[in-house]
């Protein structure tokens, strides 16, 4: 049963990454609380998982024509960079210090995530011009955290696009999708050869992972009311983690 639930939160994690992002906080959980590995073997496992549902939901969105890597490269670049350092940081820090930063982190998020909500679904006509030089250090530091730990990248990867660069809300899904592809290809490598995988556990999640990245890049995909639904399961995500970090 536990290994059913293994694949069964895969799957709703997989969903969740593809319009939202924090499925992480399932599938860590279940692999800490329910199958009982330490905090820096989950984290490293979880990327198995992750790696399946990325590469899925990378195809799936550039077959339905809304992935645009061309358009968001200036600000995946400082971010691919910092997730260099991140990595790094996962193999010798302990997670612990990282989630104090990250309560912190979603409070601000529910504030950002709920103040006037048409900036997360308006049409392109209304964007503004970003502005490069708040967005671009922003990216680094974001990636710094990426590579470190994947728990919550998603959510601060959408505001980052949506509120600094000015893309649509599914439209920068499916850019955090293809972003998370390429930093787990070298995070899960680098963690395989530190010996921290259990391929065992990560294999039973990352069969959950794949088809929930399947199942929301095509509704992502093929849907007008995509990023009403996006924005609304986000808020529900941002809660959730709250709840989770701050009650459990």
């Amino acid at each position: 049963m536990i290994y059913l639930l293994a694949i069964l939160g895969g799957f709703v994690a997989g969903v969740i990454n593809m319009l939202a992002g924090s499925g992480s906080i399932i599938t860590l959980s279940i692999m800490t609380e329910l199958l009982g590995l330490p905090g820096n073997i989950a984290n490293a496992t979880n990327r198995v998982g992750v790696l399946a549902q990325t590469y899925i939901g990378t195809y799936t969105f550039h077959r339905h024509g809304k992935l645009n890597i061309r358009k968001g490269l200036p600000y995946l670049w400082p971010l691919l960079l910092g997730a260099m350092g991140g990595i790094y940081l996962a193999t010798v820090v302990s997670n612990h210090q990282f989630l104090i930063v990250f309560k912190g982190l979603m409070v601000v998020m529910f504030f950002v995530v709920l103040l006037k909500p048409s900036r997360w679904i308006r049409p392109k006509t209304e964007a503004k011009p970003p502005n490069y030089w708040l967005v671009i250090p922003f990216f680094f530091l974001l990636g710094i955290y990426s590579g470190f730990i994947q728990m919550g990248m998603g959510v601060f990867f959408l505001a980052a696009m949506v509120l600094g660069a000015k893309f649509e809300l599914m439209e920068s899904n499916a850019l955090k999708i293809f972003v998370v592809a390429v930093l787990t290809t070298v995070a899960l490598a680098v963690f395989a050869w530190k010996g921290m995988v259990d391929w065992r556990i990560g294999g039973l999640v990352a069969i959950g992972q794949g088809a929930g990245g399947w199942a929301g890049g095509y509704f992502g995909s093929k849907y007008a009311s995509a990023n009403v639904w996006a924005y609304r399961l986000l808020v529900l995500v941002v809660i959730g983690v709250l709840v989770k970090l701050f009650v459990f």
